[in-house]
């Protein structure tokens, strides 16, 4: 998100935001900046470092250890911190007070949010994504949009934002005379058994075999999209059967794949026809309308061709047909003033970068995303083979997405089998489901999304390195603690850090909610992957290094609260990427 709107409050339980919350004033003291940022930063050294007197020096004049020096002598840090020098050129290496951190730790476990902040002023925030097209298959290309908007609309979510879920489905246009005059060729119940079996892909290759072989169906699928686009009650039908049977297809889709998508999400092209001549108006009455080789167009300033001539956005044809830019003004124009949208987020692939940064700028010129009011484009890259190439299934198709999930939970399937035998097959159908779905999303949302990936089955779903699967089998691990716990009648207690490990973890599980904010912030579910990765490694390093149930009492009561914090938090953190954590695997 830019600057548009205000960034989220920092966490109540993280340190370092503590720690830069008492600085901050301090410096601006010292040098008599209101801006000074203490630029807290984790260290290798301590457990965090204080930069800022770097960029404050030369900015005042001054010798940046003198500055550092004065922020310790102010004795802002006592409460905060145990230990504090001033290192190097003018860095404050910091070791945070132990009793700060239990009391951090206790006020984390009491919050069901785990320290994420809430929003001060919601946003109503639309997120438009997946928008597969009626009568034809999900493929793997709408995976990245479908798994990366999903992780958007819980993160926004999860940090007190009113979401609004938007499907943009294509469901109109010219295609769609021929596809109903082919429902009618076959008849409707066969038509519905077929594409109840998901064959959405040979019936649209079918009638389109028909359009190109035969000028008799040619011509009754031209007349049947005059009669769509007038509104005849017949037409209407037969495509609201069609919409409705591609739409069962598509929830078989997503209730595999585990996103919140539903009906009432639906917000298909067919939504924004009848708005369309109404934008059209207000940009003739606007005077930003022109025309350009017999269409209607928009020049938005800043847009160029390779020539450097002036870019036009199209809103009317040559023929007088409306577009995909008339469309997307609709858009905004409805998500602004019908649902109220401070911020749209358009969950799209990247070639459309140019294409939404026009729609966006003409529909600024025309007032109709006023200030405070921000359209983003949320670029993903593409799922590429092994070969580099897109991914493509053997037959050189694009790969269907049902057929891909399938197969995930059937390698899944053979890994858990082999792994735990002892689970009943009920259970490792559900467990198998967790993982293998579980390994496609989260190799998809930790990759930068800007980024391009290798889709790699051996790799997402390897029980080691940053994978779902690691994940998950951390949290499943750390639950059959409990479960024995539980045999032996023990009990937690009030969090103690002491070992080196175990401050490790600790300062890892209260940075929790300032990852969550910063990865809605940016976008970027990958910063919560990295972070619930490094979580993982921080708790497999406090197991091997600090037993928990031979312990003494106390310090095992201790560790069993850190153990139950951690599952706690990847739990949480998994369910903001719209991925199960199993009890047991």
């Amino acid at each position: 998100m830019s600057t548009a709107h205000s960034p989220l409050p920092p966490s109540s339980v993280d340190p370092r935001v503590r720690l830069a919350t008492a600085v901050g004033p301090v410096l601006a003291s010292i040098t008599g900046r209101d801006d000074a940022d203490p630029v807290v930063r984790p260290s290798d050294h301590a457990d965090a470092q204080v930069n800022g007197a770097m960029a404050l020096a030369r900015e005042v004049g001054r010798q940046p250890r003198e500055i550092a020096e004065s922020v310790l002598s102010s004795g802002v840090l006592e409460g905060i911190c145990s230990t504090a020098e001033v290192a190097g050129p003018g860095f404050l290496n910091v070791t945070f007070d132990a009793s700060l951190l239990d009391g951090l730790l206790a006020a984390m476990a009491r919050d069901e949010a785990l320290g994420t902040p809430v929003a001060a002023s919601p946003l109503t925030v639309v997120v438009d994504y997946s928008a597969p097209n009626v009568a034809k298959e999900m493929h793997v290309g709408h995976l990245r949009s479908t798994v990366i908007g999903d992780a958007l609309v819980r993160l926004y979510t999860a940090v007190g934002h009113h979401v609004i879920r938007e499907n943009h489905i294509g469901d109109w246009g010219r295609p769609f005379g021929m596809l109903i005059e082919h429902l009618l060729d076959l008849g409707t119940d066969v038509a519905a058994a077929g594409l109840g079996q998901g064959d959405l892909d040979g019936f649209y290759k079918a009638a389109n075999v028909k359009f190109d072989q035969s000028p008799e169906f040619q011509e009754r699928s031209r007349e049947r999209v005059v009669l769509l686009q007038s509104g005849d009650p017949e037409t209407r039908e037969l495509w609201d059967r069609l919409v409705a049977m591609s739409t069962e297809y598509f929830n078989t889709v997503y209730s595999k794949l585990g996103v919140l998508l539903v009906d009432d999400d639906l917000a298909g092209e067919s939504l924004y026809q009848p708005l369309m001549p109404g934008t059209l108006s207000r940009l003739e009455a606007s005077g930003l309308m022109t025309e350009s080789d017999g269409a209607s167009v928009v020049f938005p300033p800043g847009f160029t061709n390779r020539d450097g001539d002036p870019l036009p956005l199209i809103v009317r044809a040559r023929t007088g047909g409306f577009n995909y830019a008339t469309s997307d003004l609709s858009c905004v124009i409805d998500r602004v003033e019908r649902l109220g949208a401070d911020l749209m987020l358009y969950v799209v692939g990247a070639p459309q970068q140019q294409h939404l940064e026009m729609v966006f700028a003409v529909a600024k010129m025309a007032g109709w995303m006023p200030d405070g009011v921000e359209a983003v484009h949320v670029a993903f890259g593409n799922v590429l083979g092994q070969d580099r190439k897109m991914l493509r299934s053997r037959s050189g198709e694009s790969v269907k997405l049902v057929d891909l999930l399938d197969e995930a939970v059937e390698r899944a399937l053979a890994a858990v089998s082999e792994k735990n035998p002892d689970l009943s097959p009920d259970e490792q159908g559900d467990v198998a489901r967790m993982i293998g779905i579980g390994a496609v999303k989260y190799a998809d949302l930790s990759t930068d999304r800007v980024r391009d990936y290798v889709f790699d089955w051996d790799r997402m779903l390897a029980f080691d390195g940053n994978t779902a699967p690691y994940l998950q089998y951390a949290h499943a691990r750390i639950r059959s603690i409990f479960r024995r716990a539980d045999e032996l009648g023990v009990a937690m207690t009030a969090h103690a850090v002491v070992e080196p490990a175990e401050r490790v973890l600790a300062l890892r599980l209260l940075s929790h909610g300032t990852v969550v904010a910063d990865a809605v912030s940016a976008n970027a579910p990958h910063r919560l992957c990295t972070h619930l990765f490094d979580l993982a490694q921080d708790f497999t390093a406090f197991y091997e290094q600090c037993p928990v149930l031979r312990s003494d009492d106390e310090v095992r009561g201790s560790r069993l609260a850190l153990c139950d914090l951690t599952a706690r938090t990847l739990a949480h953190g998994l369910g903001l990427l719209g991925i199960d954590a199993p009890e047991r695997m």
